[in-house]
């Protein structure tokens, strides 16, 4: 009872049943949520507010940091009739094409590779250098290299988020193998288990965590790729949407691109913790204070 009347923030007389502990924890728990949304919202919305209100007094330069109205115009603009360059949907499909097909590519070769080296000490010790080597290398300059070897389309956008993500998610991968609870891994070679059927049983699962981290930070720097690349130069995508919005002094269509990114980032963040979610559904939830 101890605990329940704890993780509902509330002390309980004695003989209180176990059915009112376990509605008081549940509202509670509502209370909380409805706390957090309201929260977030006033925080959007004092930020929205505020910058409004600056940039319609000269508070800040509009020319520069344009104002938030200006910005969903040009969204309705670019939606309702499209870009300068074509419909908004091409550009955002372009970049979402470039971005995904980076981040799953460059996901399960890091996977791959990082259990692999994770799992043969040999190994690791020969191609260790090589890996640090390359990684030492800033991403975003190989963006015009890949423009000379692949072209202005599609390769050349996916080989520079590939390398975007696949550091990331190796190294998470590498030290997620690393790391794996040597007792549980003893008792089941004592059981039996050994080779691939260990790796799989019990490696794989205790490096989830380390993975599923890594994913979620990687997909962002997978549209990073893909915009950069875009930068260099692309004939379609939002990267280049942004190029010519700097080109012609147009802050509101700048912001209004980086506005779409964040939103489809966060749509692909949503999507990845329900697939987390799904797939780790061992794993304990994470402590909340309901206080």
């Amino acid at each position: 009872m101890t605990d329940a009347a704890l993780i509902a923030g509330v002390a309980f007389r004695p003989g209180t049943s176990d059915a009112e502990i376990e509605a008081a924890a549940a509202k509670a728990a509502r209370d909380r949520r409805r706390k957090v949304l309201f929260w977030r919202w006033a925080i959007l919305i004092v930020m929205l507010g505020g910058w409004e209100i600056s940039a319609r007094f000269g508070v800040i330069d509009e020319f520069f940091f344009s104002r938030p109205s200006a910005i969903w115009d040009r969204l309705v603009e670019w939606t309702l009739e499209g870009t300068s360059e074509g419909p908004l949907w091409l550009h955002l499909w372009v970049t979402m094409e470039e971005a995904l097909t980076g981040f799953a590519t460059g996901s399960v070769a890091g996977i791959v590779i990082g259990i692999a080296l994770g799992r043969n000490q040999f190994l690791s010790d020969i191609f260790s250098v090589y890996i640090k080597l390359i990684n030492s290398v800033p991403r975003v300059v190989l963006a015009p290299i890949f423009i000379m070897i692949f072209g202005l389309g599609l390769a050349s956008k996916v080989a520079l988020a590939f390398v975007m993500v696949f550091f990331v998610v190796f190294s998470n991968a590498f030290q997620g193998v690393r790391e794996a609870d040597r007792n549980l891994m003893a008792n089941a070679q004592i059981l039996g288990a050994k080779g691939w059927q260990l790796t799989r049983s019990v490696v794989i699962p205790s490096a989830m965590s380390w993975i599923f981290a890594s994913l979620h930070v990687s997909f962002g720097f997978a549209i990073i790729g893909a915009i950069v690349g875009e930068f260099v130069g692309s004939r379609h995508g939002i990267g280049l949407l942004i190029n010519i919005a700097k080109g012609t002094f147009d802050s509101a269509g700048m912001y209004a691109a980086i506005v779409v990114i964040m939103i489809v980032a966060l749509a692909a963040e949503y999507v990845m913790t329900l697939v987390e979610n799904r797939l780790a559904t061992w794993r304990p939830a994470p402590l909340q204070d309901t206080h």
